[in-house]
């Protein structure tokens, strides 16, 4: 069994308000993130936001860790609820290819153009944990180089919008 969780904890700081929020063609990026994972998954969370179209819970150890965060709180309620592994991706992530879960194949593995967009095992947890919990690098790619994650790449990997610029080119994009 998978989990789904968008990674939604971030402070938008380059985008300048909630990009969650934001729209693009006619839907939130956080209902198109919670959609494209309802599509691969049995159950969907969002993290690190109190409000979303989905349950929502909070990042691991507490807010402010980054992508590492939400997915150390995924792979908590994963573990408890006993699913294989959590597949993840980022509000901000657009246009995730239909067969994601194939193209990641087993677990660990991530996006190279963007890391957040991965499959984490449950297995994993203690690893992140140890990051999280520590004084070495919190980043996913640290985490990915510790459990042994395989970094798949892909011809046209999905949109990322950190701007606001990035979301009026995906709005003039041709149809």
């Amino acid at each position: 069994m998978l989990l789904g969780a968008v990674l939604a904890g971030g402070r938008s700081s380059r985008f300048g308000s909630d990009k969650a929020l934001a729209e693009l063609d006619g839907q939130t990026l956080l209902a198109r993130a919670v959609d494209a994972l309802s599509g691969w998954c049995e159950y969907v969370v969002v993290m690190g936001r109190e409000t979303a179209p989905a349950p929502t819970l909070p990042d691991w150890p507490h807010p402010g860790m980054g992508p590492l965060g939400g997915i150390a709180g995924a792979l908590h309620l994963a573990r408890d609820e006993d699913y294989a592994a959590v597949l993840t991706c980022g509000v901000d992530s657009v246009g995730l290819p239909d067969d994601l879960p194939a193209l990641l194949g087993e677990a660990p593995a991530y996006l190279e153009a963007q890391p957040v967009v991965g499959l984490w095992p449950v297995s994993s947890l203690a690893a992140l944990e140890a990051i999280l919990t520590g004084e070495g690098r919190h980043s996913l790619h640290a985490f990915a180089a510790a459990i042994g994650a395989r970094a798949v790449k892909l011809e046209r990997p999905p949109a990322n919008v950190n701007t606001v610029a990035d979301l009026e080119a995906l709005r003039q994009r041709p149809t």
